[in-house]
């Protein structure tokens, strides 16, 4: 199973940035690095620097994580740890303790000091701490504090519950029917290894939900003596962010969302509209250049054409890989196909010569960015699985049964076989992990939508095929105070891509009720690339 996550960066049109196939960058837990020397005390003092007790939470201030990837930013921030319950409910915070990491970057200029931002992660599963760079890179911190903390269950949290079995699992998952039962069998084998694992190391695998990390959220707040805040999440942190909302709406001043999913509707029949409307985006804005239409006329038939024959027929090569002494399998089926445009939608202005490549005969372009993104070193051993399986066994599979997800599949791409519907994008074999995970369903509640008047910004690419465009107005409808906006062309969290996204966003923290959205009229597709 592949979670929803966010792109690290860009890269070139013939290699995927290892993130979106899988990767993420995670926060490693091994060392740390010094703390700034701040002694501060009192109300005055910087956030961060002061030890707070927050009912039966604690923040202490102490070192950085270290982080796989260098962030410089870490060396100007004031870190520290969170302490909270595992398990609130029918403990009372008497039961097992958990840790969560805290970096406080602070703001390029101080125009809000009393006014931060707190990060929500991708995933589930990311570490909050290893995104620093995209909310840098976007000027986020302009005038504000911000605020990560990993979620429960991340790299730089006590436990940390990730299991590199599962992926290695998934880049070997390549050389694989990726919709035969075999393959089914063997992925829940890694599903419960992991499992073993999350147990083994003292947690309960039920604590590791949006109910908890919602309530952590608001406990590191409070801890922090922060009067109110603002909120931005990106991908499967919009959800998180929407629960948040809905449970502790005190002290949230604004809230920015990013790469919409619906706690709602969170589960694979949504996960199938977001490739339609995404695909259909890209296949679109091909279809309106000249250039792009000549060469590759048909191409949304093309592509559909090519799902259903290759479900049918696949095909096998083999492609090298940066540290591997081999070359590496791959098995080009209608499930691999889905799966790399949902990716590939990243860098769409390489899409339609990639398809057509296939259409003659040479796999050979998707079969190297698959497998550059499943075996890169940044997909090994980052992501928080014990948190992934919480959210989906938890959240997800009790309230959408496999039927649901067949019958969303079949809504989005009637051509498409059954045994290909059955497994969503990036989400393969759901119901089957499910079991496995052996959690109790979260409380009905956690399906229900946010009704919410605090300022919101909600916002959509017009590629996204993770998560659908339409999302957005989805979630606005109950947000009264919302300023709904889809960024044209561009895919999964724009925010990562679109200096214009970054403008909007920017300006909606300074007027959450009137941000500046006058750089969408300037906005033109990709040169799609004429192979």
């Amino acid at each position: 199973m592949t979670s929803l996550r966010p792109p690290r960066h860009r890269s070139t049109a013939r290699r995927l940035p290892a993130a979106l196939a899988g990767a993420t960058a995670g926060v490693l837990a091994a060392g740390l690095v010094a703390a700034p020397a701040h002694a501060e005390s009192g109300p005055a003092s910087p956030f961060g620097t002061v030890a707070r007790t927050a009912g039966h939470a604690r923040f202490v201030p102490g070192p950085c994580p270290r982080t796989a990837d260098p962030i410089p930013a870490l060396k100007d921030a004031h870190c520290g740890t969170l302490t909270v319950p595992e398990k609130r409910e029918g403990h009372e915070g008497r039961g097992r303790r958990i840790t969560l990491a805290v970096a406080i970057v602070p703001a390029a200029t101080k125009r809000h000091p009393g006014d931060p931002i707190v990060w929500l992660a991708g995933g589930p599963g990311d570490d909050a701490v290893s995104e620093i760079p995209m909310a840098l890179k976007g000027g986020l911190n302009r005038d504000r504090d911000l605020i990560f903390m990993s979620q429960r269950g991340t790299y730089s949290a006590d436990p940390e519950l990730t299991c590199v079995n599962v992926d290695q699992f998934n880049a070997r998952a390549l050389g694989l029917v990726s919709n035969a039962p075999s393959t089914g069998r063997l992925h829940v084998r890694a599903t419960r290894e992991c499992r073993d694992r999350v147990v083994a190391r003292g947690a309960d695998p039920s604590a590791y939900d949006d109910t908890e990390s919602s309530a952590d959220l608001a406990d590191l707040r409070r801890a922090l003596g922060i009067r109110q805040w603002n909120v931005f999440g990106i991908s499967y942190g919009t959800d998180l962010a929407l629960q948040y909302m809905r449970l502790h709406p005190e002290g949230i001043r604004s809230v920015g969302i990013d790469g919409i999913l619906p706690p709602s509707l969170a589960g694979g029949a949504v996960t199938w509209k977001a490739a339609r409307e995404g695909f259909d985006g890209i296949f679109k804005a091909c279809a309106d250049q000249p250039a792009c239409n000549t060469r590759y006329p048909h191409l949304k038939a093309t592509f559909e054409r090519l799902v259903v024959d290759l479900e049918a027929r696949p095909v096998s090569t083999t492609v090298p890989v940066p540290g591997q002494p081999a070359p590496v399998k791959v098995v080009i089926d209608g499930g691999n196909l889905v799966n790399w445009l949902t990716s590939a939608s990243h860098v769409a202005e390489g899409v339609p010569r990639s398809i057509d490549e296939l259409a003659h005969g040479n796999p050979q372009r998707i079969a190297e960015q698959l497998a550059g993104g499943k075996y890169s070193p940044a997909a090994m051993g980052r992501t928080s699985h014990g948190l992934v399986y919480g959210v989906f066994c938890r959240e997800w599979t009790p309230y959408e049964s496999q039927e649901d997800i067949i019958r969303g599949g079949r809504r989005a791409f009637p051509s498409f076989p059954r045994s290909l519907l059955a497994n969503a994008p990036q989400l393969a074999w759901l119901h089957d992990d499910c079991r496995a995970w052996d959690v109790p369903p979260a409380d009905p509640s956690v399906r229900d939508r946010t009704v919410s008047d605090i300022p919101t910004l909600v916002l959509s690419g017009g590629f996204d095929a993770q998560t659908a465009p339409s999302n957005g107005a989805y979630v606005g409808r109950t947000l009264s105070r919302s300023t709904v906006v889809t960024v044209p062309y561009v895919a999964h969290v724009v925010f990562a891509d679109s200096t214009c996204a970054q403008t909007m966003t920017v300006s909606f923290f300074d007027r959450p009720t009137a941000p500046d959205t006058s750089c969408l009229a300037g906005l033109k597709p990709p040169t799609f690339e004429i192979g």
